[in-house]
């Protein structure tokens, strides 16, 4: 294996990873195991760049005027969305899901300062 695939396996991990610490912090926030935490992380992964990033392209204004806090509503939209495809991965309620978003910005933060 390449670095670059292996660099993208570690991510990936540390994505699932991110969502079953999530859930343990957020109520609401249900991860049924590690399998499906790497489905989650995988698919909301491919919502982000697809449907995701046409709606922060799409809300770019609003997102200014809110100095970027509205793409924490698009990303617990992409969450639910994601909840309601994969099987073991609920977001019960809209608070859970913004709240979810704000925690994993937070340790995606955490994680990139950790890797690079």
């Amino acid at each position: 294996m390449t670095n670059d695939m292996v660099r993208l396996l570690v991510k990936w991990l540390l994505h699932a990873i991110a969502l079953l610490i999530t859930a343990y912090l957020v109520p609401g926030f249900v991860v049924g195991s590690l399998a499906a935490a790497l489905v989650a992380a995988l698919v909301v992964g491919l919502l982000n760049v697809t449907l995701g990033a046409l709606l922060k392209l799409i809300t770019l204004p609003l997102a200014i005027l809110t100095l970027g806090l509205f793409f924490l509503v698009i990303n617990a939209f992409i969450l639910k969305l994601a909840s309601g495809v994969v099987p073991g991965f609920l977001v019960l309620t809209w608070g859970a899901a913004l709240v979810g978003a704000l925690v994993l910005a937070i340790l995606q933060i955490l994680f990139k300062l950790i890797l690079d």
